[in-house]
């Protein structure tokens, strides 16, 4: 056995509590600590926002470039839109099918991602990611408003300028649209907006609807959101547009839902409408 001279031993013990952080050093380590998170927080927050925008900017890309590959294969004509819910019967509604038509189906009942898988685009790219946007977070219900927790399926509409007629001819009384790619001509294919992020509070069927230039004139309707735009990515939605290109805007005002067929809400918001609605088939019909 080796015996430790004391001096040696007191000298060790010394240095081995030397090493040891005091209490107040601790505290100083973890405010300094704190100071950094606060500091790098909001710059990771924003980089993970601008990351989902990328995200959903990437899926309506996907989907538009499905959109042009469905008019290459049927002779230049648009995927048919032919799902419109009808808010009064609870039905689809007249003229309209629910099996021909690029995706069917109702976005805050969607339990399970079958009816992106019957659309007409779905053999295009066989990933039902690219339907829903990152930053959409709200969940299915049932049709008698239980919450469930799986995320829904859909985030976005085709627009009604896109192949948006009924099956039934004597029912166009909608808005007008181009059933055919290579007649996108007012607005122009880089103006003509195809697919859109949607409230998530106002989602239902997959045709997003707004009345187009020259309408409510014609027909003595009051101007109303027909279908709200999203309100995400920094108070702004995305775009896809009928040359392939997308796009996010900024709102100048916040989209707040409060109902199916809402009223425009201010300067700022009229500016909004204003812009969306530029990007659909004017009307043009003489009578």
């Amino acid at each position: 056995m080796t015996v430790v001279p004391h001096d040696t031993a007191h000298s060790a013990l010394g240095r081995r509590c030397g090493l040891a952080f005091t209490l107040i050093e601790l505290l100083v380590v973890i405010a300094i600590i704190a100071i950094l998170a606060a500091l790098l927080l909001p710059g990771l927050s924003k980089a993970k926002a601008q990351a989902l925008s990328v995200a959903c900017l990437n899926n309506l890309k996907q989907l538009q470039v499905c959109c042009h590959l469905y008019a290459l294969d049927h002779n230049d004509l648009l995927p048919p839109n032919n799902f419109v819910y009808d808010v009064n019967t609870g039905q689809p509604s007249v003229g309209f099918s629910t099996n021909v038509t690029w995706c069917p189906g109702l976005a805050p009942y969607d339990a399970t991602s079958a009816n992106i898988e019957r659309g007409l685009l779905f053999p295009y790219n066989r990933s039902v990611a690219i339907y829903h946007c990152p930053a959409d977070k709200s969940t299915v219900r049932t049709t008698n408003g239980i919450q469930l927790p799986n995320l829904r399926t859909r985030s976005y509409n085709m627009s009604q300028s896109i192949n948006g007629l009924p099956i039934a001819p004597e029912l166009y009384i909608l808005p007008p649209s181009f059933q055919k790619e290579s007649s996108i001509d007012n607005p122009s294919p880089s103006q003509l907006f195809v697919f859109i992020d949607v409230h998530e509070d106002g989602i239902l069927d997959s045709l997003f609807g707004i009345l187009p230039p020259g309408w409510a004139p014609m027909f003595g309707m009051a101007e109303i959101w027909w279908d709200l735009p999203a309100n995400r990515h920094g108070q702004g939605c995305s775009f896809s547009f009928a040359d392939g290109h997308v796009e996010h805007w900024r709102w100048t005002a916040p989209k707040v839902f409060k109902e199916i067929g809402q009223d425009i809400a201010g300067d700022g918001d009229m500016k909004d409408f204003r812009r969306v609605q530029a990007g659909v088939r004017p009307e043009t019909r003489s009578f």
